[in-house]
């Protein structure tokens, strides 16, 4: 089978690194198209920065990365530093890039993607905000119908927020952007919190990363270190989920994963629930089924299967 399409859209953060990381090592699964850069756990310019220097550790500095959108489709932005530290990448020592960003917007990056490759062969991989894929699709509505899927690291139901009582930070950043997604009609597959929630680097999973022995894996190993700090604190967990490899993981071996076919909806008008992800799991509303919604993983064949494609690096 040839390798699955894919356009990564992501604000790195160190766990949309390792999904980056873990896509540009499965090249027999995965064909990145490119990596498009959105406001998010940072601000832009570091967001396209960091995805970046996250190319040129993996030794693919021919990976083409755009600048998207530097702020949400109607509110002000809000960032993450609390959680990833001041660069977005704390944690390892990492050189600035020196392979270019590239000078075309992430936006007509994805629209003149679309509409040149085959219909249905292209799955966009949103791991931030959804402010690039929403004015992508409010510019371009015709390419919802191109898309093979969906696949984004969003929401909750079960585990509800986490930067809000009621909302996960990727929707909360952006909900107008979120609506507007979860109802363009192309297939979705959602990784929420209670998914990620399940797949925590514990120590002897950071110490398998370590013991790599290779620039990646060492990265790897300190970037959770620092990221695991703030969801040990507030859940009490043993380590740092690792919300974004959820999506990638997902394309190569989708088996690791399960959920429901289930109507998803976004709440962009309460104060109190503003980012809320509506997931109809037990179908108690008419509303028709928009998305396959995860709640369950294989956390150990997840972090087998990390450890093995990290190690080509």
């Amino acid at each position: 089978m040839a390798p699955r399409k894919i356009i990564i859209d992501t604000d790195p953060g160190q766990d949309d690194a390792v999904a980056i990381l873990l896509a540009l090592a499965s090249p027999e699964d995965i064909d990145v198209l490119g990596v498009t850069a959105v406001a998010g756990n940072v601000p832009l310019p570091l967001t396209e920065k960091n995805a970046r220097i996250v190319c040129e550790l993996a030794g693919k500095p021919d990976t083409k990365v755009y600048a998207g959108c530097d702020a949400p489709l109607t509110r002000k932005l809000v960032t993450a530093e609390h959680v990833h530290g001041k660069t977005g990448l704390d944690g390892p020592t990492l050189p600035d890039p020196v392979m270019p960003l590239q000078d075309r917007h992430a936006v007509d990056f994805i629209i003149d993607t679309l509409r040149r490759e085959a219909p249905n062969t292209v799955t966009l991989c949103p791991l931030g905000p959804l402010t690039n894929v929403a004015t992508a699709l409010q510019q371009a509505p015709d390419i919802a119908e191109r898309l093979q899927e969906i696949v984004l690291m969003g929401g909750a139901y079960f585990e509800v927020g986490n930067i809000t009582p009621a909302a996960e930070f990727n929707i909360y950043v952006d909900p107008d952007a979120a609506k507007i997604v979860f109802g363009c009609g192309a297939p979705i597959t959602v990784m929420p919190l209670d998914v990620t929630h399940k797949a925590l680097v514990t120590q002897p999973r950071n110490d398998a990363f370590r013991a790599i022995g290779t620039p990646v894996g060492q990265a790897v190993a300190e970037m959770t270190d620092f990221f695991e700090r703030f969801d040990k604190q507030k859940y009490g967990s043993a380590g740092a989920p690792l919300h974004d490899p959820c999506v990638t993981a997902y394309l190569i071996d989708p088996d690791l994963f399960g959920g429901r076919h289930i109507n998803v909806e976004i709440e962009t008008g309460s104060d109190l629930t503003l980012g809320m992800t509506v997931a109809d799991w037990w179908g108690v509303t008419d509303r028709p089924a928009n998305a396959t919604f995860m709640r369950d993983i294989n956390a150990d064949g997840f972090f087998a299967l990390l450890t093995d494609r990290l190690a080509r690096l």
